[in-house]
């Protein structure tokens, strides 16, 4: 029997998990054009360096979640009722031993993460603020993802954008008060982006307070063999997070010894760029998660094929379109951000733009592929592209090629990599399938 997807709720939610995703990438992307008018290049310069702590907590919400949300949605396919409550319980449990760690590590070492993490005399007080509250309002973070996986996986998918959207827009207006009308500098960039996942999770929490949801919190003792299932399959989230954070760090590190922090800041442009094309591709992954998921635990193997499919041919034709208005449009997009017209950050951020970009195609790919190897629970394969994409291969190559190409071999490090990862990709896919 020729089965087809059911193309309404495909693009539902693809479009509602696209939107959800946009609204989270503008936590840090308020903070940086909000930073960059109120505090200039060294403001900026000290939010790039703190932002890969954000993408390691969102990264470790999204592991537990996406983890935890897949078989969740494997077990409703397959009506386990009693395997739901304890696969979100025992991921509830995780969360708050994650949450603690952040927290404490917020109070007692933000200022030896900063200078880590490369800060200097120019930006060290900026960048402690952000790292201190960024850290204590790490549980937020982490129980926000939780809730927007386990809740989309429930068929919420119009709730979670709600409480995104609304999270995100409520970072946007309150990092305009806080730092200009009420002059907070960088303690209010992080303010107000740390009240937004508050603002998500009150929108969300009546809905899990209902008895007629699928997950439920129950009493239960914690399974180790479960949270480790949760987190085997997260991994790949939580890789690909950190290799943007990895990439910013390494990146930073480099820059600044061949730009200094005209160069970072410069890179502060690129990246935030990079954070809302990745979310548009995240999103697109994670709207097509829950269908592979439950085609694949009620055995119906053609519909997860024609969903991965339908999800490439859509990163595929945005792939194309995006690089296209940042070619296209790379000066007045620098210019955003570069609000004391800084002649050398705008020649260095908009070859970055031209070089770094090109990667677009394959990025979209790789994250997709990643997901579709969770949401079939092979944990192994997302694992094997998202360690090579995060660490292995982009280290080795802002190495090698910026010694030999200087700034134009930082910027070709991103997609080399890329390029490399999705030919292995390629192979690993065909193998698992056959």
């Amino acid at each position: 029997m020729n089965e087809k997807i059911n193309m309404r709720e495909f693009s539902c939610y693809i479009f509602l998990s696209v939107l959800g995703m946009l609204g989270v990438s503008c936590y840090i992307l308020a903070d940086t054009f909000f930073v960059s008018k109120g505090l200039g290049t060294n403001g900026l310069a000290a939010l790039n360096i703190a932002i890969p702590v954000y993408n390691f907590i969102h990264g470790t919400g999204l592991m537990l979640g996406m983890g935890g949300a897949t078989k969740f949605s494997v077990y409703k396919s397959q009506n386990r009722i009693r395997e739901i409550d304890h696969i979100y319980t025992n991921t509830v449990y995780a969360a708050i031993a994650f949450a603690a760690v952040f927290f404490l590590t917020g109070i007692f070492f933000s200022e030896h993460l900063a200078v880590l993490l490369g800060a200097d005399s120019y930006t060290m007080e900026m960048t402690e603020t952000y790292l201190k509250w960024l850290l204590l309002f790490g549980p937020a973070f982490l129980f926000n993802d939780v809730l927007l996986c386990f809740l989309r996986n429930d068929n919420q998918p119009q709730l979670t954008m709600k409480a995104q959207l609304i999270g995100s827009f409520s970072n946007i207006v309150l990092d305009y008060i806080f730092i200009f009308p009420m002059q907070m500098g960088m303690f209010g960039a992080i303010f107000a982006t740390g009240l937004s996942p508050v603002i998500s999770i009150l929108i969300m929490l009546p809905h899990c307070l209902k008895k007629k949801q699928m997950f439920h919190f129950i009493r239960c003792t914690m399974k180790a063999d479960m949270i480790g299932q949760a987190l085997s399959l997260g991994f790949p989230s939580l890789l690909a997070q950190l290799s943007s954070g990895i990439v910013m760090i390494i990146f930073n590190s480099i820059i600044l010894r061949l730009e200094g922090n005209t160069g970072v800041a410069a890179y502060g442009v690129i990246a935030n760029i990079s954070l809302v094309i990745v979310a548009i591709y995240t999103g697109i992954a994670q709207g097509s998660q829950p269908l592979i998921s439950r085609y694949y635990g009620e055995g119906k193997k053609a519909l997860v094929k024609q969903t991965l499919r339908y999800a490439l041919a859509l990163i595929l034709v945005l792939s194309v379109l995006l690089y296209a208005v940042i070619f296209l449009f790379a000066q007045p997009l620098t210019l955003i951000f570069n609000s004391e017209k800084n002649a050398v950050l705008q020649q260095i951020a908009v070859t970055g733009l031209k070089i770094y970009f090109t990667s677009n195609i394959v990025v979209g790919y790789n994250i997709m592929l990643a997901t579709f190897f969770t949401s079939i629970e092979r944990a192994v394969p997302a694992q094997i592209l998202s360690i090579l994409r995060g660490f292995v291969l982009i280290i080795a190559a802002a190495f090698l090629l910026s010694s030999i190409w200087q700034m134009t071999g930082v910027w070709l490090a991103y997609p080399v990599t890329e390029f490399l990862v999705a030919i292995l990709g390629m192979a690993l896919y065909r193998a698992k399938i056959k």
